[in-house]
């Protein structure tokens, strides 16, 4: 018995070295964790307009002025007196603040202006869900949400990792498929088949 003692010590070393291994991966592959060492948790950030957002701009005081206007094809959206202004890539405050500065600039005299999204650009999901298609992004969607409108995980679907291509991008990332994993307007997000 006492001869096994050392056999046993090593065993149980290496056991504990191979779940500490098995623990650390995160539910990610080696090749996604070479590929974006820095981006593996997609976290939400200052949003910024995109095309077909739709808009609530509001000029106080000018009725005339307000109302609800879509961000085209082109990135703009066309305002009563001032014609079109670059929206895309602008966040609600920016797009606030230039046009105020355009309608400050010899329209009205101390003009207060709010902009606010009234609808967001829808997002896509694709792969092992109930029913893959373009869904309608809310405030502070997650991936577990967005798989809980497609119909929830297919019996194949891989639940530790979602591939996400952002609209300003033109490839996919892997992600940790956590909670916390947010979506983006304008988002096609996929789920992969597990190996096994």
């Amino acid at each position: 018995m006492i001869a096994l003692r050392p056999f046993y010590v090593l065993f149980l070393s290496a056991l504990t070295s191979l779940l500490a291994a098995c623990g650390s991966t995160g539910g990610q592959t080696a090749g996604a964790r070479e590929a974006t060492p820095d981006a593996l948790t997609q976290v939400a950030s200052a949003y910024q307009l995109g095309s077909s957002d739709r808009l609530r701009v509001t000029v106080f005081g000018h009725p005339d002025l307000s109302g609800e206007f879509e961000v085209d094809g082109t990135g703009s959206i066309s305002l009563p007196l001032i014609g079109q202004k670059k929206a895309v890539g602008l966040s609600t405050a920016q797009l606030e603040t230039s046009i105020t500065e355009t309608l400050a600039a010899g329209y009205i005299l101390d003009p207060r202006v709010s902009v606010e999204v009234i609808n967001y650009r829808p997002f896509y999901i694709l792969g092992e869900v109930g029913t893959p298609g373009e869904y309608p992004y809310t405030n502070g969607l997650t991936v577990q949400n967005a798989v809980a409108a497609a119909g929830g995980f297919t019996y194949r679907a891989n639940k530790r990792v979602v591939y996400i291509k952002s609209i300003d991008s033109d490839r996919e990332i892997p992600y940790d498929l956590t909670p916390g994993t947010v979506v983006k307007p304008g988002d096609t997000l996929r789920i992969g088949e597990r190996i096994f």
